[in-house]
């Protein structure tokens, strides 16, 4: 019983050993996706309130059109 119990314990050690990093890849390269797209799209512009709002109005604090 013993060598069974040994035979799992290196198994969940080897599966661990394989999730963890496996885990961590997957976060790393979907942070690394979400940089690259925040930096390379560039939104088109919409249409936007440029004078001073009345009444609470809001609009763009530096217009790039």
């Amino acid at each position: 019983m013993t060598a069974a119990r040994r035979r799992l314990t290196s198994r969940t050690r080897l599966l661990i050993w394989v999730i963890i990093p496996a885990a961590i890849l997957v976060f790393a390269a979907a942070n690394i996706h979400l940089v690259y797209v925040a930096i390379n799209s560039q939104p088109d512009c919409v249409p936007h309130l440029k004078d001073a709002g009345e009444n609470g109005r809001y609009r763009a604090a530096k217009s790039a059109c």
